[in-house]
């Protein structure tokens, strides 16, 4: 008797391998009656217990999403009968059940010898790599209400975020995509060269100035290849997304709003597990991983030093800063398509609203719209000077400022 536990993330993939290694047998799947008793067995129990009797029943099944709109019916508790290169192998799959202290999926084999348990595992873990579902797939993490360990992972469209839409200082874009998809594109080359590929980005500058919408660009950029994107209470998930991008490379890794989980330690009480997680991930992968690492943070100056002092985890730290004036102009024409909006009214805007970001820009568009919609009639000029007259106004500073403008209502 082998066992073998998965991420729950991963026992998707696994029922799609054991369903092509049943191919061979075309065996039918059964479950096992005895109701809760049979999740605290163990497969040798559930033959052979001396205080219940089990026996074959129905098959368990649960829904798992395998991408943003799809789904599909997998086995949580079930055996199969199986032969894999001339062995006869039975096994048990169980979905994880942290309710009753089971964090992960499982899979108990039985077989005549240790050959036979061999040569399963080792057609199982090809075929759940060369048929997983996460590959190429936009992801996020999930807990539960049972305990720390990650219940699944959500799929997320994958942006689509042009060049054209992300407003940064000349050159910038540039760089970041040679380092984040050029060594991806010329992985090849490199590695022929010796050189390594983990790579790692930190992207820094004020709230509003576009660090998302930077990141989603680069999403966009990289169709095919495996992102997982860990922002708020996800972030602890760390150690689970640079173990699944090892296996998924290439692949991306994205961590958002990185100080909330390494601000210097010495601005800290006590300990920080989910940064020494963090660094523990940026370190563990080979050099040859073609993996990169994009943080984003709005406090630089809080970052702990550790981020930096090794070489190898930060390798481009590009600041994201509030536009200019020339490129605040091209954010609020940007933000303005679509809107019957004179150029000058728009430049007027622009104009005005110094040090304002992309988001007040989008913001200020939705607010024009909705003047004119209250009464039902299309945008013009004035409903543009009138919403940025609001937001410009002193009872909107705190807005202002979530927005990632400057507090300076004085005009």
């Amino acid at each position: 008797m082998v066992t073998e536990d998965l991420p729950e993330h991963r026992l998707v993939d696994a029922d799609i391998a054991l369903d092509e290694l049943n191919a061979v047998s075309a065996s039918p799947v059964f479950g096992v009656t005895g109701g809760q008793q049979r999740e605290h067995s163990s497969f040798q129990e559930l033959m052979s217990s001396p205080f219940v009797r089990f026996a074959p029943g129905p098959v368990d099944y649960v829904s798992a999403s395998t991408g943003p709109e799809t789904e599909r019916r997998v086995v949580s508790f079930g055996v199969r009968l199986l032969s894999v290169d001339g062995h006869r192998v039975a096994v048990l799959q169980r979905g994880a059940r942290p309710e009753f202290g089971r964090g992960s999926a499982r899979l108990e084999i039985l077989a005549v010898d240790e050959a036979g348990s061999a040569a399963l595992l080792n057609a199982l873990r090809r075929l759940m790599l060369e048929r997983s579902v996460l590959r190429g797939q936009v992801l996020s993490f999930t807990g539960n209400e049972f305990g720390p360990s990650a219940a699944g992972v959500d799929f997320l469209p994958r942006p689509h975020v042009p060049s054209h839409e992300v407003i940064l200082p000349p050159g910038v874009l540039d760089d970041l995509a040679r380092h984040v998809v050029g060594i991806g594109t010329h992985r090849d080359a490199l590695r022929a060269a010796g050189r390594h590929l983990k790579r790692g980005v930190l992207l820094y500058g004020p709230p509003g100035s576009g660090k998302t919408l930077t990141v989603r660009h680069l999403l966009s950029e990289t169709p095919g290849i495996t992102a997982v994107v860990l922002a708020g209470d996800s972030i602890r998930f760390v150690t689970q997304a640079a173990e699944l991008a090892r296996a998924m490379q290439p692949a991306i890794v994205v961590l958002e709003d990185v100080d909330l989980i390494a601000a210097d330690r010495s601005l800290s009480v006590g300990p920080q597990p989910l940064l020494f997680a963090m660094l523990d991930a940026l370190d563990g992968l080979d050099g040859d991983a073609d993996v990169a690492f994009v943080l984003t943070t709005n406090r630089v100056e809080v970052l702990e030093h550790a981020l930096a002092d090794r070489p190898g985890r930060i390798d481009l730290a590009v600041e994201i800063p509030l536009p200019d004036a020339a490129d605040r102009l091209r954010l609020f024409t940007l933000y303005a398509d679509g809107i019957a909006l004179s150029r000058q009214a728009i430049a007027d805007a622009a104009s005005r609203a110094d040090s304002a970001t992309g988001a007040f820009a989008k913001e200020l568009m939705r607010r024009t719209v909705l003047l004119a919609a209250e009464q039902s009639r299309p945008p013009t000029d004035g409903d543009l000077a009138a919403a940025l007259e609001t937001l410009l106004s002193a009872r909107d500073d705190l807005t202002r400022r979530l927005l990632g403008a400057e507090s300076d209502p004085a005009r």
